[in-house]
């Protein structure tokens, strides 16, 4: 995607013109008739596993789309075509579309490596996006105006995918553009491998897919526990009228890859917590609402199942505590709360799940908690350094414990709380409660979960940067097995994933989210639990949008750095693990030597397993001045206990 962004747009004088031209022939004649159809938003995941939106393009001159075909000659001659084009272009957006179904996201990537295609190659593996744009081969363009989306050129890239005869009609529907100018060609031929879209032909089908046995079912299944009434969905799926109502909205949102949220890709591991629709769901969804969204007959089920929301949607808790009440202002910044409740158990419990509910979803950024041994004392904030018992951002959802783990809650006490509210426009009182689930005393679990976190404080966004990588990672000193991972960065985050590197050198990624979404944001849990070796790095990646094409971006002027604020920034992973010779009758030590490897996370953006001078940054800074008395071992870098003394210059929360 292009870093550099230009103000000039397509003149609707000129696309008016273009679409009242009377049109030649096909074959080797060209029309000046373009294509006027719409095309709708969407996202795609390009061969480097960072997502594409369409609409985030809106401030281009054009966007050019081309379809691609791996292996295919037309295909890869208009992206050399197109990376030329880009150059002399630069307020144009260029992207390539891969409808084959045929083509993997794997062998997608790989053509694109092996072609040296740099420009955003997006896997269209459900094919929506070909049929929307209505390709039928490969190595077409369609070029779009983004003040309306419509089709204004379609057709060859270069005067050899035409014919020997014709000009290179794309680049002439680009000077044209660039110039204010009608747009002479708005149509020509020239075509390569065909695509095959099976959609196409059963087209009058999607007027027969049953909403009573088909439809209705799929969005009981992933779609009503939210969208009910007293849910988090903006409007409740309890009738047929409602979901036709609102079709238009539910395919974008499920070609933007919106709803379900569910931001892992499906490319990358799998969880036992996945809520995303399969293929087959997306675009029997799709294909419905493009056929106008047909009652059909039966029995309506969302009506007649008349679905609410549970206040909690484990159960009743075994232990509700209540978050002291706060008035959040209307307006204004509201420095991080340190509340705490005091405990009432008067015995240990061993701890299966929790789960935080608040009455303003819109005020409460997160909440983090820690079991305290005693109580503050008066005029004293909470701590937050213990056992966490619960947790909660943005949309998450319930934490529930892998089988046989648990968290060993003591009696008495207090439950510290870190509180981040952010106000939003008006005044009010949230009462946040937290619903805490035990195991039975004879069903006690015999091993222990525990957390840790993958933190990078030093993180600094350039101004107007749309694509800015952080890397940090965790080292783990012991064998070791991972549960889960939950994501955490705020509004200018926009791409994580999460690997393991081995100690034999063998790298395995773990967890992907093309788009990450700050509205949506809890535990991924592996349906296999990762083993990790004594020496394996857990490395995680964060790239942040801060450029205006950021809808969510406070300020993409501003140089951004790791802050509280939501407008401000954060690179935070929490890893939930357990030590492989750890059980609940013999708990070990393993944290400690585990800590000793933070810093060196933070700082070592190359992953050398040292920090070298150049890779000193914020406070450590100060690292320079003592760099000789500090490098111990005279090899010019520091390793974890050589980093030590530095741990104090640590920015800290708690």
């Amino acid at each position: 995607m292009s870093k550099t962004y230009f103000t000039t747009t397509v003149a609707a004088a000129a696309i008016a013109a273009a679409l009242a031209f009377s049109h030649f022939g096909m074959s080797d004649q060209a029309e000046a008739v373009p294509s006027s159809h719409t095309i709708g938003n969407f996202q795609l995941v390009d061969q480097t596993g960072f997502a594409r939106e369409l609409y985030r393009l809106r401030d281009a001159q054009a966007v050019v789309i081309v379809s691609y075909a791996n292996g295919d000659a037309t295909s890869k001659s208009a992206a050399q075509q197109l990376a030329r084009l880009k150059a002399k272009y630069p307020s144009v957006e260029f992207l390539l579309v891969n409808s084959v179904l045929t083509d993997s996201f794997a062998s997608i990537a790989a053509d694109a490596a092996a072609n040296g295609i740099s420009l955003p190659l997006l896997d269209d593996e459900n094919q929506l996006v070909g049929e929307m744009l209505g390709v039928t081969h490969a190595g077409e363009a369609f070029v779009l105006d983004p003040k309306s989306w419509k089709v204004v050129y379609q057709g060859a890239v270069d005067a050899s995918a035409a014919s020997a005869q014709s000009a290179g009609y794309l680049e002439a529907a680009l000077t044209d553009l660039a110039a204010g100018r009608v747009i002479k060609t708005a149509k020509s031929s020239g075509k390569g491998a065909p695509i095959a879209f099976p959609a196409k032909a059963r087209a009058a089908e999607f007027a027969n897919i049953s909403y009573s046995k088909t439809i209705a079912p799929i969005l009981q299944q992933k779609c009503v526990a939210c969208h009910s009434e007293g849910g988090i969905g903006p409007f409740a799926m309890d009738s047929y009228e409602k979901v036709k109502g609102f079709g238009p909205m539910i395919a974008e949102a499920i070609r933007t890859d919106r709803m379900p949220p569910w931001a892992a890709d499906p490319h990358v591991g799998a969880f036992s917590n996945d809520k995303s629709l399969s293929n087959e769901e997306i675009k029997t969804l799709v294909h419905w609402i493009e056929a106008g969204a047909p009652r059909g007959e039966g029995a309506d089920p969302l009506a007649v199942e008349h679905h609410v929301a549970e206040e909690w949607p484990l159960g009743k808790p075994d232990l509700i505590i209540d978050v002291p009440d706060y008035k959040i202002p209307a307006n204004g910044i509201v420095d991080y709360q340190y509340p705490y409740a005091l405990n009432p158990l008067k015995e240990g419990k061993w701890l299966r799940a929790s789960t935080v509910i608040t009455n303003t979803r819109q005020g409460v950024h997160h909440l983090l908690s820690g079991y305290m041994a005693t109580p503050p004392k008066p005029g004293e904030r909470a701590s937050i350094a213990g056992t966490s018992v619960a947790d909660y951002a943005v949309g998450a959802d319930s934490t529930l414990q892998p089988p046989d783990l648990g968290v060993w809650m003591p009696p008495g006490g207090a439950i510290g709380f870190q509180m981040h509210y952010t106000p939003f426009g008006k005044e009010k009182t949230d009462q946040t409660k937290v619903g805490l689930y035990f195991y039975k005393d004879n069903e006690k679990p015999k091993l222990m979960i525990r957390e840790t976190t993958i933190a990078d404080m030093f993180i600094k966004l350039p101004p107007n940067d749309p694509e800015h990588m952080e890397t940090a990672y965790v080292v783990f000193p012991k064998d070791a097995i991972l549960y889960s991972t939950f994501v955490h960065a705020h509004y200018r985050g926009t791409f994580f994933d999460l690997k393991v590197q081995y100690p034999d050198g063998r790298e395995e990624m773990l967890l992907r989210l093309p788009r990450y979404d700050f509205g949506w944001q809890r535990y991924y849990d592996y349906q296999k639990p990762i083993a990790l070796p004594a020496g394996s790095k857990v490395i995680a990646r964060y790239a942040y949008d801060n450029s205006k094409r950021n809808p969510a971006n406070p300020d993409p002027n501003a140089e951004v750095v790791w802050g509280d604020q939501s407008f401000e920034e954060m690179f935070f992973s929490k890893l939930r693990y357990r030590w492989v010779d750890e059980t609940a009758a013999k708990p070990t030590n393993n944290d400690a030597l585990l800590a000793q490897y933070t810093l060196l996370g933070m700082l070592d953006d190359d992953i050398s397993g040292k920090v070298e001078k150049s890779e000193l940054r914020g406070p450590m800074l100060e690292a320079l001045a003592k760099w000789d008395q500090l490098d111990l071992d005279k090899d010019g870098a520091l390793d974890a206990k050589e980093l030590e003394p530095l741990a104090a210059l640590i920015p800290t929360e708690d």
